[in-house]
């Protein structure tokens, strides 16, 4: 096992290790409770850590992270519901299409 990361608070160290581990890179939260403990140590040792489970994953998983944080911002306008969707999203937050090819 090898740390990957310290994850600002337990949601997002789960959802960074559910999502390396749905792309084939098995990754696990340590001191997910650990923020209890915050005072009796000092604030930065007790937050959320992801590690991968093998160290061989764990430039795969380093890149995958620079990615996902790199996500392109766009613009569309659904067709759907003529609204207009602006981030990364793929589908319309309003009526739930899908981004249409090319937009």
């Amino acid at each position: 096992m090898k740390r990957l990361l310290q994850a600002p608070n337990l949601v997002l160290a789960t959802l960074w290790a559910d999502q390396l581990s749905g792309a084939g890179l098995p990754a696990s939260v340590q001191r997910a409770y650990a923020s209890s403990i915050a005072g009796e140590l000092p604030p930065d040792q007790c937050l959320p850590e992801v590690w991968v489970d093998e160290d061989r994953d764990f430039g795969p998983a380093k890149a995958l992270l620079a990615a996902w944080q790199q996500a392109p911002e766009q613009r569309w306008h659904c067709a759907g519901c003529e609204e207009i969707v602006e981030g990364p999203f793929e589908q319309c937050w309003n009526c739930g299409a899908w981004r249409p090819e090319g937009a």
